[in-house]
């Protein structure tokens, strides 16, 4: 019977040639430098997150690694923060009210740093001018007068009780515990034995008199410990008022050097009240530098630890002079301390204390009034770092929180800083996977993260988009200074696009891929003493970086050709086909053909998948086993039961199988045991097939086909070999040049099919046959000896039936 099988596919249809000429449109220095190809959506969606003024508009980024998405990101929120008012400056200072709660102070932009070395030099010029002041002539005055004042008060009351008792015979006697009353006699204490040979009345006398000096020698001493706290005050008002002389005076000078701003103001009236207060702490400063082996160097009081109280910490500060835009910050390591910041500590006397001075910023700080920029999977991995970012970005604030406390590692010394207020827009760049997990899985995600920017993977092969990837690829050898690439290398790098986006109509939008093949290629040009980069340098990459990656390959490659894996690529066998099949090892894939067998025989209608049995077979393999069986149970026999019992397998597969690629050869496989009629061996099929019949497009056609063409390449091409693939895959076809050069000289061949019938005439070489009006497929036909096979399989199994119950009948 004469077949209608389709005819193989010429070889300027397997692959994609990028004309030169058509990449000198709109070539321009600059081209291509600011400018994304094919993602205009994610760019809308990116402007919108950093244009938009309302919270809770940050934005997750998602697509493919390699498509220039971090680079996009940031150039675009640099651009826009350049329009934006640059933000205030924070800072951490001392809460002498509660000092485990410093206060953040708001600064306007660039003054907390001249506020941080204006104090310094408060504390410089007082640490110098308070000691002064306390050793001149005039305070050590005023000083002695109110100690001689106090002194001469108590001492002239103890001198006239003295006298008021030695004239009465009674004295002042001063021991280790104090100040204690006696009788005398003829100038001397009375001891306690004269004293008990006096007569009764002048013993109650003396009792009574001591008694009575006693009590007012209590007095005194009470009225000591009251002239002891006036004489306190006194000194406490004096220096008071010598240091508020030296501090009020340099206090006033910060404030009109720092333009009577408000922050500034506020908090420098309260270290004026706490530095008038507290004097002492510059004299003991001056002391200590006094009584130090190694005197520090005048001006550098604000290094004493004891001055730490007055420090200002900065957080955030800008510069005017350099800093004219919003800041965008990128954290490569989003930890919780390098987020939200931390609190460190010092170890002292074997425990570790902290203050407001050691209090470090985060991310979230440096970026506050701007844009941050983070790695999601990165962000994710770390410990309360996600929990940390979510709940600074609800309140609006940072608050600052230890780890160590989260975890209760260990117990410190620890602070409360009071939340610094929060104005950023963060920006997450991940994958899709990532981004879908997000929204399914954390309902504060979608609230937070409004906008979503995706960027694209591939773009459609055009003029205009061979031309702009042109023009990126030029702006990345200028940026790069990398030898100058010709037309006709760019060209083939535009090829080499479209065989990564495994599309004849695409072009893949993952431009690390390419410049990282651009550089190869340079390094091979230089090599080889070339000034520019050509066609060929770039096949040489192309070629060395498959090479690096193919040790699997080859392996297996071996394995066929020493008949270890037995794959026939000449002959005829029933029931036995060629599948092809994508393994994938790391970065690199290639195409692997597997021997396909199928086995029939009279059954109850089951069809066994050996690697479904075994659990080797994934869920998709086993969907196309079911869909197969699907097509024989609607398309034969149908009036009369299905009694095949028929097993398929990979033959010599030891590790998983899956997806439903191989559907059509297993299913022609298995119409080639049912009618009898031999396949060919010298060709290998892929696609899959639904219940109708219709052959269905499949991933991976490239590397699948160049895997059946490396083998009989090895074993010598006839011009008989060939592959089959689905007529929809043909759009996907970017083929290496050994395949295509060997189309071209008709030692191979490639041919589209729609069908399975259109499969089973090319492998068999005889009619697969379509039911014609009495219902029957053509005599001859392959179905109709498929049909005829069910059939007989039909009426043995009724024979064999009628055959039990007559024995069981005759039994009883």
């Amino acid at each position: 019977m004469v077949t209608r099988a389709p005819s193989a596919l010429p070889a300027e249809m397997l692959r994609q040639k990028c004309d030169p000429a058509i990449l000198q449109v709109g070539r321009t220095e600059s081209a291509g430098e600011e400018r994304l190809v094919g993602q205009e959506r994610a760019l809308r969606a990116l402007r919108l997150a950093v244009e938009i003024r309302h919270e809770d508009f940050n934005l997750f980024v998602l697509g493919p690694k390699g498509t220039g998405r971090h680079t996009a990101v940031e150039q675009a929120l640099r651009a826009h923060a350049e329009t934006r008012t640059p933000p205030c400056d924070w800072a951490y200072v001392n809460n002498f009210d509660t000092p485990h709660k410093p206060n953040a102070l708001k600064l306007p932009f660039g003054m907390a740093s001249r506020l941080k070395i204006e104090m310094e030099s408060i504390i410089d010029d007082l640490a110098a001018d308070v000691p002064a002041l306390f050793e001149s002539d005039e305070y050590q005055t005023q000083r002695r007068s109110i100690e001689e004042e106090y002194s001469d008060r108590h001492e002239q009351s103890m001198a006239d009780l003295t006298e008021r008792a030695r004239a009465e015979n009674i004295t002042l006697i001063r021991t280790p515990m104090g100040f204690m009353v006696a009788a005398t006699r003829d100038g001397q204490v009375l001891k306690t034995e004269d004293f008990k040979k006096l007569a009764k009345d002048e013993k109650v006398y003396i009792e009574e008199k001591v008694e009575s000096y006693q009590d007012e020698l209590s007095e005194i001493l009470r009225d000591a410990s009251k002239l002891e706290r006036e004489h306190r005050a006194r000194v406490v008002a004096l220096n008071a008022e010598m240091a508020e002389r030296a501090v009020s005076g340099r206090i006033s000078e910060a404030e009109v050097a720092l333009n009577q701003i408000e922050g500034a103001t506020k908090y420098l009236a309260r270290v004026r009240k706490d530095m008038i207060e507290n004097p002492e702490i510059f004299l003991q400063a001056a002391s200590r530098r006094q009584a130090g082996p190694f005197p520090e160097a005048v001006g550098k009081s604000h290094l004493d630890p004891i001055f730490r109280r007055y420090e200002v910490n900065v957080i955030v500060s800008h510069d005017p002079e350099k800093d004219s835009a919003a800041p965008v910050v990128v954290e490569d390591l989003p930890t919780l301390e390098r987020l939200a910041g931390r609190i460190e500590h010092l170890s002292q006397m074997g425990s570790l204390v902290t203050d407001f001075s050691l209090i470090r910023p985060g991310a979230l700080h440096l970026a506050n009034g701007g844009y941050l920029l983070v790695d999601a999977r990165r962000l994710l991995g770390e410990p309360y770092a996600w929990d940390a970012l979510k709940r600074c970005l609800k309140k609006r604030s940072i608050s600052i929180t230890s780890l160590a406390d989260r975890m209760s590692l260990f117990s410190t010394t620890s602070l409360e800083p009071e939340p610094i207020p929060l104005d950023v827009r963060v920006v997450l760049v991940g994958d899709r996977m990532l981004h879908a997990l997000l929204v399914a899985l954390d309902s504060e995600f979608s609230e937070l993260f409004k906008v979503q920017a995706d960027f694209e993977g591939a773009v459609e092969r055009s003029d205009e988009t061979l031309a702009g990837i042109a023009s990126i690829i030029r702006a990345f050898v200028r940026q790069n200074h990398l030898l100058p690439i010709s037309d006709v290398g760019t060209a083939r790098l535009m090829d080499e696009a479209t065989r990564i986006a495994d599309d004849a109509r695409k072009l893949t939008l993952r431009l690390g891929l390419l410049t990282d093949l651009l550089r190869e290629a340079e390094h091979y040009a230089r090599a080889d003493g070339n000034s520019t980069i050509n066609d060929v340098d770039i096949e040489r990459a192309v070629q060395e970086r498959e090479r690096r990656a193919s040790r699997v390959q080859e392996r297996f490659q071996e394995a066929i050709s020493r008949r270890t894996i037995l794959i026939d690529s000449d002959g005829k066998r029933i029931g036995q086909i060629n599948g092809l099949s994508v393994i994938e090892t790391g970065t690199h894939r290639f195409g692997r053909p597997s021997r396909i067998t199928a086995r029939v025989r009279l059954g109850a209608g089951k069809l066994i998948d050996i690697e479904r049995e075994v659990e080797l077979g994934g869920a998709l393999h086993s969907k196309g086993v079911m869909i197969l069986a699907g097509y024989l149970t609607s398309t034969f026999a149908l009036d009369v039961p299905f009694s095949l019992q028929a097993s398929l397998v990979f033959e010599q597969s030891y590790g998983g199988v899956d997806g439903d690629s191989a559907s059509c050869a297993e299913l022609i496989a298995l119409l080639s045991a049912l009618s009898g009629r031999a396949l060919r061996q010298d060709h290998a099929i892929t696609g899959s097939v639904n219940q109708l019949g219709e052959v269905q497009a499949i991933g991976g056609v490239n590397e699948k086909i160049e895997g059946f063409f490396d083998v009989c390449a090895e074993r010598g091409l006839t011009g008989n070999q060939g592959v089959i693939i689905p007529a929809s895959n043909i759009e996907h076809l970017m083929l290496r040049d050994r395949v295509v050069d060997a189309v071209n000289n008709g030692t191979f061949r490639i041919i589209p099919i729609t069908t399975v019938d259109e499969g089973v005439e090319i492998l068999t070489g005889c009619l697969a046959g379509e039911r014609e009006d009495g219902g029957n497929f053509p005599n001859g036909s392959v179905n109709a000896e498929v049909e005829e096979r069910l059939r007989g399989f039909a009426k043995d199994r009724k024979a064999f039936a009628s055959r039990n119950d007559s024995s069981e009948a005759g039994d009883r």
